[in-house]
């Protein structure tokens, strides 16, 4: 299996990649074992031994963690599923049988098939209220239900058509079978927590072009899940294309093509991102199908493996002889990818994570509004998604890019923080309508059709949320032909998730869906991943952005204020039309570059006309400010009183020597948090016994507490040595 000795390789400084793997991986490479698996629904990553089942829990991921273990019966292993609830295992033990067993007892039950009319190509858990295990034979599918006391399962219902394969995710809960002399027919089902919903028949290459093109096989096709939506891929060998389905309650859509520009790859998604994997070039194609263009995000770029050891010696060395640097080759023919974001190593006996390297992504594209989308739509780790969108707002800025490029950029992180906002701080992207909670209530049409549509300008897919799609089982020694299982994480199916970033597609949406019918309703995982816990901290508010941007730049553009003037102009602009408030400091900064410029007349302009929001912090700098200019002082001294901060406007006039109508201030709005020492010093100050004997009798009126103070008795005495 895989050697000790790890030598360094790809992840050398300077490597250019966009997707990548971390080192080092989750290690099963156990003697014995009679081939991988995997189970979509619970994450875990088997491998049966002569008498054992072992597993991983591919959630933790954990390189050099032990597996857990049960006890099975000595057999072949087709493939291993554990139950939803993990109190029973199922092992497909031939293409006629599968044997059920129970976990606490070890009780052992067989479903078996007519032997001389059909075979089953596999099986799969559901939380489905009317059954719990879908077996899928090669004349339809046999619904059944399982009872945990009696470990014994009775047959629900039996659905009859030819099957030749299947597609199954545990995430979508959809299940695709391929009928026909090419298996180009398609009958689907989603079975979830809230029944079962029948997709309508449809096909997938029209006859005019099947003749013309070779038998589709399972490889070919995929279910992936982004942005909270499903879609089947079909890979298109003659035109190096994937053709993009849409599922709708009454039809099936084909969105548009995306180029592979090559017949033999593998597809995973990652982040909401479609990877392309080209096999033989050993590159990834990212594609976001969210951008109104669908060409790549980015050129195609090697995989790169990160975390392995380096040495001087090997940074000479080719990518190619780099590629077994970890005990095994890039894109080897053991490579198995599990959809979305796993690839299995049968051969060596590994596990890894594919990641996407946002750092690299930007740093490729000088279009910060477009990358600064791409990135706010990005959900897997917010830290290394805030990060970089706050370091390009400030770079643009350094740099003195045009002001509509700023503000266009600016936008774009505003809009993403107001979406989050109008959810109540819920998690951006998704969003939750009484339309989205009904699509599957309704009978879906049983016709068989597919609407083929050119995506027009403009038309996106909105962000919701990150899938954990995976892929079927992986033998080592053998690969049955009983159908390729792409599969995720389990979660609520029988609500749509809707993103709140197809706010600006919205309408190109709802024309598709016309298109389809008025009825339809497009499919949904609605799956809430454990990316959802973090999701509200990818939006950047306007006090981080104050933060982190303007209080940073401010100090580098001393000798410009005028362009950074301009910017937080742009800002506070977007701040209003997004119905959103911006730091009271951004106010005091923006009133400060004016200053500095010499320009008080657009200060009083501003604040006329409430471009610069009064506020406490504001009407201070003001009448700081206000020392070089006097109306400036009396604009703050103003705003104080208008925004009835009666003490500082009162300690204000005290400072400008308007002592006796400070007084009169104080006493028509009772502000009583002055000290009297500083009305009865200005009052000494002026040498005025007639002034200082007013002030002394208006605090023993105002205060009568006053005259047991020391300060009574002081001035008191002061005054007599006046008079």
């Amino acid at each position: 299996m895989l050697g000790n000795q790890i030598q360094g390789g790809l992840g050398t400084p300077g490597a250019l990649s966009h997707a990548y793997v971390q080192h080092p991986p989750l290690r099963c490479d156990i003697p014995d074992i009679r081939g991988l698996f995997y189970d979509d629904a619970n994450k875990f990553l088997i491998a049966p031994t002569a008498d054992r089942i072992l597993y991983w829990k591919t959630t933790l991921y954990t390189p050099s963690g032990p597996p857990n273990s049960d006890p099975v019966n000595e057999g072949p292993v087709l493939s291993v599923r554990y139950s939803l609830d993990h109190k029973a295992i199922g092992i497909q033990r031939s293409r006629h049988g599968i044997e059920f067993r129970n976990r606490e007892t070890g009780e052992t039950c067989n479903k078996k098939c007519r032997a001389d009319s059909e075979t089953i190509l596999g099986f799969f858990w559901t939380d489905c209220p009317t059954c719990d295990v879908i077996l899928v034979k090669t004349s339809g599918l046999d619904l059944l239900a399982y009872e945990p006391q009696s470990h014994a399962f009775h047959l629900v219902e039996s659905k009859k058509f030819n099957v030749s394969w299947y597609l199954y995710t545990h995430e979508s809960r959809l299940i695709l079978l391929a009928s026909g002399m090419q298996c180009t027919m398609f009958t689907g089902y989603q079975f979830s927590a809230g029944g079962i919903v029948k997709i309508p028949k449809f096909e997938m290459m029209s006859k005019s072009e099947a003749n013309n093109k070779p038998v589709l096989a399972a490889d070919d096709v995929h279910i992936v899940t982004v942005y909270g939506r499903i879609y089947c891929l079909q890979l298109d060998r003659v035109s190096m294309s994937l053709n993009l389905y849409r599922f709708y309650r009454d039809a099936v859509v084909q969105q548009c093509s995306l180029p592979t520009y090559s017949s033999r790859i593998a597809v995973s998604a990652v982040d909401n991102i479609i990877m392309v994997h080209q096999i033989d070039a050993k590159v990834v194609i990212l594609y976001d199908v969210s951008l109104d263009s669908y060409a790549p995000v980015s050129a195609p770029l090697p995989l790169l493996v990160r975390g392995l050891p380096i040495n001087s010696k090997q940074l000479s060395q080719t990518a190619d002889s780099q590629s077994s640097a970890y005990g095994g080759t890039i894109y080897g023919e053991g490579w198995n990818f599990l959809i979305p974001d796993l690839i299995c190593d049968a051969e060596n006996g590994l596990l890894w994570k594919l990641h996407l390297d946002l750092e690299a992504i930007a740093a490729s594209s000088s279009d910060a509004p477009s990358i600064l989308e791409f990135l706010q739509r990005r959900k897997s780790d917010p830290s290394m998604v805030k990060t970089p969108c706050l370091a390009i707002v400030r770079t643009i800025i350094l740099e003195r890019r045009s002001v509509p490029t700023v503000a266009k950029a600016m936008d774009v992180v505003l809009d993403s923080y107001t979406r989050l906002m109008k959810m109540g701080g819920a998690f951006p992207g998704v969003r939750r309508t009484h339309e989205q909670n009904q699509q599957l209530g309704s009978q879906p049409n049983e016709g068989s059709h597919v609407v083929s549509q050119e995506p027009s300008p403009g038309t996106t897919v909105s962000p919701a949320v990150n899938p954990d799609q995976a892929s079927g089982a992986v033998n080592i020694s053998e690969q049955s032909n009983s159908g390729v299982e792409h599969s995720i994480d389990r979660g609520l199916l029988n609500i749509n998730i809707s993103s709140d970033s197809a706010d600006n597609t919205s309408d190109a949406v709802d024309k598709r869906q016309q298109t389809v019918g008025e009825a339809s309703r497009p499919l949904s995982s609605g799956t809430l991943t454990q990316h959802g816990q973090h999701a509200g901290t990818v939006a950047i508010s306007p006090i981080e952005m104050f933060q982190s941007v303007f209080t940073l730049v401010e100090d580098e553009m001393m000798g410009d204020p005028a362009y950074l003037i301009a910017v937080i102009m742009e800002f506070l602009q977007s701040v209003s039309k997004a119905g959103l408030k911006a730091p009271h400091n951004l106010y005091v900064m923006m009133a400060t570059l004016l200053a500095r410029s010499n320009r008080y007349a657009e200060i009083a302009l501003f604040v006329s006309n409430k471009i610069l929001e009064p506020c406490k912090e504001l009407a201070m700098q003001l009448m700081e400010l206000g020392l070089q200019h006097p109306p400036t002082r009396k604009l703050g001294m103003d705003m104080l009183r208008e925004r009835g901060l009666h003490h500082d406007y009162v300690t204000a006039m005290l400072q400008d020597g308007y002592y006796l109508e400070a007084l009169r201030y104080a006493r028509k709005y009772k502000v009583i948090t002055v000290q009297p020492a500083l009305f009865l010093e200005k009052a000494v100050a002026k040498n005025s016994a007639h002034n200082l004997a007013a002030v002394l009798s208006f605090f023993c009126e105002f205060t009568p507490s006053f005259k047991t103070t020391s300060d009574f008795g002081r001035y008191r005495h002061i005054l007599s040595e006046m008079v």
